[in-house]
């Protein structure tokens, strides 16, 4: 685990100072092994950071969910509202269906007779095309 060596130190804050969410320099503590949602947040991390790390973050995820479930305070009141993972490392759980009929409202009535949709600009400026000078 030599991704994971290094590390910050975190302090309590003197007084009951409000989280300045301007401070780009200011970190937000997760605790994975007491907090189910960090956790999950932690694999969220994992999934999207550079090979090496996501090593070591694995390695350390894999230890956490096969050691018996100590919570904290913050992870007691999380438990019952975190989402069931579909086992598969990068893929978010389905989004919540509204329930009732389906509606195909005037969006895909008027799909029928439109124009099929246009590419996406291209995010480059265009240049003007150079033009030769005649030969002399």
């Amino acid at each position: 685990m030599s991704e994971l060596t290094r590390r910050y130190v975190v302090m309590t804050l003197a007084t009951a100072a409000p989280f300045d969410v301007e401070d780009r320099e200011g970190v937000f503590v997760l605790k994975p092994w007491k907090d189910p949602a960090a956790l999950r947040a932690l694999a969220a991390y994992r999934d999207n950071c550079y090979p090496e790390l996501a090593r070591d973050l694995d390695a350390w995820i894999r230890a956490i969910s096969a050691a018996p479930a100590v919570r904290g305070d913050v992870g007691r009141r999380n438990e019952p509202h975190v989402r069931p993972t579909d086992g598969h490392r990068g893929k978010r759980p389905p989004k919540p269906r509204a329930a009732g009929p389906k509606s195909r409202g005037p969006a895909s009535r008027a799909g029928r007779t439109a124009h099929p949709p246009r590419k996406p600009a291209s995010r480059h400026p265009r240049q003007p095309k150079r033009r030769r000078r005649p030969r002399s």
